[in-house]
């Protein structure tokens, strides 16, 4: 018999990946993480390397649980997210003041985790802060 949070983990985390595969976890509202996964493994084929992660129907507590467990289960160190102020953001932001060595990137797009999945850089900070530049010079306005 699972435990509540053993249930949070099972239906909100994809855990049919290798753990030594997952470099990240993305977290977000509904299928905003699988979707952006999708895409990622779409054009890459790199989609392994992320544990996606949806907080609907969990709250702040749960999320963060849900979490903490995804670094734990997989060893990543990185966790993107969607909204700087939502609640997964601020579950991890929670969570990090006991985990030194986690990096949390907010309010990500595709080319972010685009150019995160292709980097080789074993040092997370140096992919992290490629990616986060990768994502800003992505965004563009065109017409009037």
């Amino acid at each position: 018999m699972m435990s509540d949070g053993e249930a949070c983990v099972n239906t909100t985390t994809d855990t049919d990946v290798a753990p030594a595969t997952i470099r990240a976890i993305v977290a977000g509202h509904g299928s905003f993480a699988s979707g952006i996964i999708s895409a990622v493994e779409q054009i890459t084929g790199k989609g392994a390397s992320f544990l996606a992660m949806s907080n609907t129907g969990l709250c702040l507590d749960d999320i963060q649980e849900t979490l903490a467990r995804a670094l734990d289960h997989t060893g990543a160190n990185v966790i993107f997210t969607d909204l700087p102020a939502g609640s997964c953001t601020m579950a991890v932001r929670r969570m990090i003041r006991a985990r030194p060595g986690v990096l949390l990137v907010t309010g990500i797009n595709l080319s972010t985790l685009l150019d995160f999945a292709m980097q080789d850089a074993s040092d997370p900070v140096v992919a992290v802060n490629a990616a986060l530049e990768r994502g800003r010079v992505s965004m563009a306005v065109y017409g009037a």
